[in-house]
């Protein structure tokens, strides 16, 4: 299972399209989201400010406001393979 986390803001139109590009990237592997609004918490607010979205992977940041564009699909998959990992 894949663990997106997504800090995010209500109506922001840049957090809404990563999401839904991620969607279609990941198609039907296996994913979750949690989706956190920064404007709940103060100190989210001040810590991410304008810097929405900010896409972690299985605890791991990936994305700040824009996906990368090369390979992404291939990156999304790879970074979560590498969370799912066991620590040495």
């Amino acid at each position: 299972m894949i663990c997106l986390t997504l800090y995010s803001r209500p109506g922001c139109h840049l957090c809404e399209e990563m999401r839904r590009e991620v969607e279609n990237l990941l198609g039907d592997l296996p994913h979750e989201w949690n989706v956190v609004d920064v404007d709940r918490d103060a100190e989210l607010a001040r810590r991410y400010g304008e810097s929405i979205p900010i896409l972690f992977v299985n605890g791991h940041l990936f994305a700040k406001i824009r996906l990368p564009r090369l390979s992404s699909k291939l990156r999304l998959v790879r970074a979560a393979a590498r969370s799912e990992r066991p620590s040495a």
